[in-house]
């Protein structure tokens, strides 16, 4: 008899992982994820304030997380965070921002505020992440938040929209390339989670009824909805797993 297969692990020690736009939302649940997991976590964000107190709050539940000071649009400063560390295994990222409004009221401050952060960031953090990995022939997961945004579309998110879309595109070529360097390149896709940033839109009566018109289960979602499809991607539970976008919209796109 052949020898039974046997389930691949989550557990992620002794892998060092990077989170941007950690202190809050869907990156602080995905550096509480990977840190459950056993992997040793950094997030990063502009505000030390914010580092501080999501930090102290993790240290409170038993997690030791590291947090930096720093903008991830600014290549320079992230080159410099990165060159003196040791690879990261594990990327997420997590930053990124919104400015929603009609398309023909759209700014062009407003259009390269979203897609510095969205997009070139996003591409930049990765490529510095992915080249050092590369240089030391290591595996690799890189895991963008995107968005059902980028899959479908809506009012007012046409610069949003924008991004996402583009950032899906750009894991797919990402995926290609490092491939043969067996680093992984996936999306996570969420409908509306319940955040502190989403919360004054969703306060809106009229638009949460017509968010939740298109959510087939009926609810937003939460910040404990993504955790897993973060963890499982960076896992070797998604060994075979590159190019691809997770929806986690509660069946938002299905039609």
């Amino acid at each position: 008899m052949t020898p039974l297969p046997r389930l691949p692990t989550q557990r992620l020690d002794g892998r060092r992982a990077l989170v941007s736009g950690g202190t809050r939302g869907i990156g602080l649940g995905a550096a509480i994820a990977l840190a459950s997991a056993g992997a040793d976590v950094t997030i990063l964000a502009r505000s030390a304030e914010t580092i501080e107190e999501a930090t102290d709050a993790l240290a409170r539940d038993g997690l030791t997380i590291s947090g930096v000071v720093l903008d991830v649009t600014d290549n320079a400063a992230v080159t410099a965070f990165l060159v003196p560390q040791p690879a990261f295994d594990i990327l997420v990222n997590s930053a990124g921002m919104a400015r929603h409004g009609p398309f023909l009221d759209v700014s062009e401050a407003d259009y390269d505020a979203v897609l510095d952060l969205n997009l070139k960031a996003l591409f930049f953090l990765s490529q510095a992440v992915a080249a050092r990995l590369v240089a030391e022939k290591r595996p690799g997961s890189i895991i963008h938040v995107s968005s059902q945004m980028g899959h479908v579309s809506g009012p007012r998110r046409s610069v949003y929209s924008a991004t996402k879309f583009a950032v899906e595109g750009l894991t797919k070529a990402m995926a290609i390339e490092l491939g043969p360097h067996n680093i992984r390149v996936n999306t996570v896709c969420p409908t509306f989670v319940e955040t502190e940033l989403t919360a004054k839109a969703l306060a809106a009566e009229e638009f949460r009824a017509w968010v939740l018109g298109k959510i087939k289960l009926g609810r937003l979602a939460r910040v404990e909805d993504i955790m897993g499809p973060i963890l499982f991607l960076a896992s070797d539970q998604a060994a075979m797993i590159t190019g691809s976008a997770l929806m986690v919209d509660g069946g938002w796109t299905a039609e």
